[in-house]
């Protein structure tokens, strides 16, 4: 037997018990209270601003989003004795919203699954099971919306959605789970007030830590749905009409080759789809949720991104860098590869050294990663990573530049060239498709539709 089945066979219930809501005069606290029966209680909360004036006794709008959130943050827990029950004590669900949530969380565990050797389908791998009820008292409360919230990551995409959107003219505000110096990094040279950036607070019960330790299962989980949820009651709170994510077409291409494991699952459109669907039948608030870099590969941004180099010195990508304080490109894990690859045909090699504080492109102990990124393995990083094709594409224009003015190549570039996969007769055409690009798929009012264009025209 192994774990997976061990575990559900020990722990065959996971409770999703309650949440509590705490109001002061300008807070929301709300504690989650999940359950594995006779192995382990787990407590996580969430602090949200709260406006002047925000009415949150008897807000039945407000009640879905909060329960909301934690089906989305219960997923992290869950995982790690796979209980074959899931029962939901809390909150209201319909037989439609189980199965919404249990698509979420398989597609969203694929490589949580996948990595753990897991042999499970869609039907069987968990039964969700609602009991609670809201209270009837409640009743759904309508805000008056305008202007966006747009979620900052202290990315480059983010930093180019805001960069964008606020020369475009755009009423915006900022949104951050937590704090890290990268995200002040980004809205200070974006030029915006430091008030303009709401944050909400989260805690993570660290006793699913030690369960890891002792060899309960662990694994990715899909974190942009938490994103989702909590930035929607963010802009719910502060009467924001438009969640402006900085997803891009890129998310979507799997992980594995050949199978429906995608790392981004969460980031994909078709979790985009999902939300916005979710959101007009079950929470009712009248946001809009949507990508705006979606019709964009991250060839594209990175492009976008590096005219304005303002945010060169501030922005940071790496999961791992960003669990200390400052954030930092750790420069040793696949995230800070591949963004130091999709920036090398636009920026100098000193520059790259400069940025990420090292010189990945010689370092063979990278290498491994290098060869995932290019598609030469089984399957490319677990890890936010564009396409296959565009980091080819960014490795021959990067070559062909170093070598037009007479520099050494790194280890890497020395590495694509001897597979036999530098070809710089078709890369023209192929850099010229990439950049022209727009995919339709997407959720894009017209008139954020009209300000992407408009920069991409700008920068073509």
């Amino acid at each position: 037997m192994n774990k997976f089945e061990e575990y559900r066979e020990k722990n065959p219930v996971f409770i999703y018990k309650t949440y509590n809501i705490n109001e002061t005069e300008n807070e929301i606290e709300v504690t989650y209270e999940f359950s594995v029966p006779s192995l382990a209680e787990f407590r996580p909360s969430w602090v949200f601003a709260k406006p002047e004036n925000f009415k949150v006794k008897g807000n039945l709008t407000l009640e879905r989003m909060l329960f909301s959130l934690g089906m989305a943050e219960a997923v992290s827990y869950w995982k790690a004795t796979c209980s074959p029950e899931l029962r939901v004590e809390c909150g209201e669900l319909s037989e439609e919203q189980v199965k919404w949530w249990k698509k979420l969380y398989f597609m969203g565990l694929g490589e949580f699954f996948y990595v753990n050797g897991i042999k499970t389908d869609a039907e069987s791998f968990v039964n969700i099971v609602p009991t609670g009820k809201f209270d009837s008292s409640l009743e759904e409360m309508p805000n008056e919306l305008t202007g966006c919230l747009v979620p900052i990551g202290g990315g480059k995409d983010s930093a180019l959605t805001i960069e964008t959107l606020k020369n475009a003219g755009m009423d915006c505000r900022c949104y951050s789970i937590n704090r890290r110096c990268s995200i002040d990094g980004t809205v200070r040279e974006a030029g915006l007030s430091e008030d303009t950036l709401i944050v909400s607070k989260r805690k993570f019960d660290r006793s699913l830590v030690e369960l890891n330790k002792q060899g309960y299962l662990n694994g990715h989980t899909p974190f942009s749905a938490v994103v989702a949820f909590s930035a929607e009651i963010t802009a719910y709170l502060n009467g924001r009409k438009y969640i402006v994510l900085s997803n891009e077409s890129s998310a979507n291409e799997s992980t594995v080759a050949g199978e429906e494991v995608n790392h981004q699952y969460s980031k994909s459109f078709e979790f985009e789809k999902d939300f916005h669907s979710y959101e007009e039948k079950y929470l009712k608030s009248g946001i809009y949720y949507f990508s705006f870099l979606r019709p964009l590969a991250e060839f594209q941004i990175a492009k976008m991104f590096v005219s304005y180099e303002k945010y060169l010195s501030v922005f940071r990508s790496c999961n791992l860098g960003g669990k200390v304080s400052p954030d930092i490109w750790c420069g040793e894990c696949p995230k800070c590869l591949f963004v130091n690859l999709i920036l090398s045909p636009f920026i100098s090699r000193e520059k790259q050294i400069e940025i990420f504080g090292r010189d990945m492109l010689n370092d063979e102990n990278m290498l491994e990663y290098f060869i995932e990124l290019i598609g030469q393995s089984v399957h490319k990083p677990f890890e936010c990573v564009g396409s296959i094709d565009e980091v080819n594409l960014a490795v021959t224009l990067a070559i062909r530049r170093m070598e037009s003015d007479g520099e050494k190549l790194p280890l890497m570039f020395e590495e694509y060239k001897n597979r036999g996969l530098y070809h710089p007769e078709t890369v023209d055409a192929v850099n010229s498709e990439c950049c022209g690009s727009y995919n339709e798929e997407n959720l894009l009012p017209e008139e954020f539709s009209k300000i992407l264009k408009k920069e991409m025209e700008r920068l073509l």
